[in-house]
């Protein structure tokens, strides 16, 4: 009988220790899956967690919500368009409902707080592997205390961080494989959605209201 591992991991954060921790315990047989997770990749930027998910097709992504070159948003969004199958943890020390809410709404199977305890995710890997979903207690609190935020799009969403990053309706189009005209329709609907009439108030409205991942790019 084989001993190898039925379940596969990529791993992003752009902190080697985080990684190196993530990874130790995926691999160690009985802590999380009797013979261990096997991890085909550790990644420290969001264009490589897409890439690598993309390649690998894995069981399982764990992913910081705060990374360079591509959002948690972005990186959500992309592995589940290209990899359906594969199961998306997220990390976040950060609890804007704005946030929270589209990550949820892009589908994570996991949310966990960066604050919240080691054996919770020990605990709860194992049923995210096999079609469960969890969502930290602290970050229901979050949004059960908010009004109803703008139901945003995934295409939306992506176009929203990545005009916050300075990009152009023509890099953003090269970017989401899209044409210009798609962009600008993007761009028009989240004012309209937002009830802003400028760019300036579009980016003061989304950072008000957590409506974009606060990575260290923006």
């Amino acid at each position: 009988m084989s001993n190898d591992p039925r379940y596969t991991a990529i791993i992003a954060d752009d902190h080697e220790i985080v990684r190196s921790g993530l990874r130790m315990a995926l691999k160690t047989p009985g802590l999380i899956e009797p013979e261990g997770v096997k991890v085909l990749a550790d990644v420290g930027d969001g264009f490589a967690a897409i890439a690598a998910a993309k390649t690998h097709r894995p069981s399982l992504v764990i992913v910081d919500v705060q990374m360079p070159h591509a959002s948690g948003i972005e990186v959500v969004v992309e592995i589940k368009r290209w990899c359906p199958d594969s199961r998306i943890v997220v990390f976040t020390g950060v609890t804007a409902p704005g946030l929270i809410g589209h990550l949820i709404e892009a589908g994570v199977d996991g949310l966990f707080a960066k604050s919240g305890s080691v054996e919770t995710l020990y605990e709860k890997l194992p049923t995210i592997l096999r079609g469960g979903r969890f969502v930290d207690d602290g970050f229901v609190a979050v949004l059960e205390d908010q009004p109803d935020m703008p139901a945003l799009t995934g295409r939306e969403r992506q176009t929203l961080n990545m005009i916050v990053r300075g990009l152009s309706n023509k890099e953003i189009s090269a970017d989401l494989g899209i044409s210009a005209k798609t962009v600008e329709k993007h761009r028009m609907s989240l004012m309209q959605k937002l009830g802003v009439n400028s760019v300036a108030q579009l980016l003061a409205r989304a950072v008000k209201d957590g409506l974009i991942d606060p990575s260290k790019e923006l």
